[in-house]
């Protein structure tokens, strides 16, 4: 009996040295961005026993519970590129900033993110932020689940960023009572100057490289509620010549219902129509063609080219496509949106954050750097939108603390230190016992 008791007392020495082992790792990671509080855990060791008359002691056995699941508190932070997670889910992030070989893909809470010195942004245990990129259109691979769809986040390659102009609209009234224009005979007659136009707005388009190319859209009016329209370069010489004989880049007519709206179908200029606009070669460079969709309103209704009896004005318009200029910082929304800041005004989102799920977020792996990866008790992971698929949303400007409670720490630590005493209690009396017996 008294061998058994020495057994259980060194397992008790065992297990709760384990568990100030842990109680040591909460209160060191109090600070730590993210951390997560695990718990010492202590179960019944058993000695199996045929007779019911005699008692065999077992012991002890300790095991952490990581708490991995569990919310911490939200802190502002004056930093755009802090971030946390509010609600479940992680940043993916990499342990390399190669988005195709290096690294491994692995998952954090830990938001505190800086750009190194080739502007990839990665936090203080040195991981690399992940995220969708971003295409012209505002979309991010379909295959969202699949790690190889996504990129490092790097917004300092963005200096000096083009992106060509492929949509255009345009809000304007055209006077109704306007006399039809006697001076317009055939197409391309308001390019080269031969007839008068009744009205003309302006436009600025973008090519692959940035530069701005101002459009003329011109109009003459042939009959009742019946306008031709050409659009056509205010300098011929930026379009190629062959494509583009004195500028001009599309031409047909707008036919206006009798309550002023578009009639699409008598119309040959509708919302379908996208020319494609060839640009001249410059000296030692050339933009790249682009198609532009013209729209100019939908059918029946009053929301691009109307025909009222009001002057003829120009409401609005709108032209996708920049020079974007220089990077001057970096914004994140809470839907995982990131993007670049330029020195002229403008921002373009070039990344999309993904936040990744588990079924059983406390079964993951604890890696260094506060950061887990898969397990068996974890199971796979599920890329998702922020706010979306049961993933939280990303909280710029925020860093979320440990969630160590310190005070509970050192109560668990008194408690945990007692039980230690109490187990050299246990070897030591049982020492003595085993002493007085070899002395018989």
């Amino acid at each position: 009996m008294a061998f058994t008791a020495l057994a259980a007392g060194v397992s008790g020495l065992q297990a709760f040295s384990e568990g100030v082992g842990v109680i040591a790792d909460n209160i060191t990671n109090v600070n730590t961005v993210g951390y997560k509080e695990t718990r010492a855990r202590f179960s019944t060791l058993v000695t199996e026993t045929s007779s019911i008359s005699s008692y065999s002691p077992g012991g002890v056995r300790a095991f952490a519970e990581s708490l991995v699941s569990r919310q911490g508190l939200l802190k502002p932070s004056t930093s755009a590129t802090d971030l946390a997670v509010d609600g479940a889910g992680f940043f993916v992030v990499k342990s390399a900033a190669d988005a195709q070989t290096e690294g491994e893909f692995i998952f954090t809470r830990a938001g505190a993110f800086t750009q190194d010195s080739e502007g990839f942004l990665q936090n203080t245990a040195g991981l690399y932020l992940m995220g969708w990129p971003v295409d012209g259109a505002g979309d991010i691979p379909t295959n969202q689940n699949d790690l190889g769809e996504l990129a490092p986040i790097n917004i300092s390659n963005l200096n000096g960023l083009a992106q060509s102009t492929t949509d255009v609209a345009v809000r304007a009234n055209l006077q109704a009572s306007t006399p039809v224009n006697a001076t317009y005979t055939g197409v391309g007659d308001l390019a080269d100057g031969t007839a008068t136009a009744d009205f003309e707005t302006n436009v600025e388009v973008f090519d692959s490289l940035g530069k701005g190319h101002t459009m003329v859209i011109s109009t003459a009016k042939t009959g009742t509620n019946s306008w031709a329209v050409e659009i056509f370069a205010d300098n011929p010489a930026e379009l190629d010549a062959a494509a583009h004989p004195d500028g001009l880049v599309m031409s047909g007519s707008l036919v206006f219902n009798e309550n002023g709206t578009i009639d699409e179908g008598a119309s040959t200029f509708n919302p379908s129509s996208s020319p494609t606009i060839f640009y001249a070669a410059g000296g030692e460079s050339k933009a790249e063609d682009a198609a532009v969709a013209f729209d100019f309103g939908t059918d029946g209704e009053a929301d691009g080219f109307t025909q009222f009896d009001s002057i003829s004005t120009t409401i609005s318009s709108s032209v996708n496509g920049a020079k974007f200029g220089n990077v001057t910082g970096v914004a994140v929304r809470n839907n995982g949106d990131v993007s670049a800041l330029f020195d002229n005004g403008l921002t373009l989102t070039v990344f999309k954050l993904p936040v990744a799920t588990f079924q059983n977020a406390d079964g993951l792996t604890r890696r260094q750097g506060n950061a887990y990866s898969l397990s068996d008790l974890s199971g796979n992971f599920t890329l998702v939108k922020a706010g979306t698929g049961g993933g939280g949303k990303v909280a710029p400007n925020a860093l979320e603390l440990s969630t160590v409670d310190l005070a509970n720490e050192f109560a668990e630590l008194i408690k945990t230190q007692r039980a230690f005493s109490a187990s050299t209690r246990i070897i030591t009396t049982s020492d003595e016992i085993l002493e007085e017996l070899t002395r018989l």
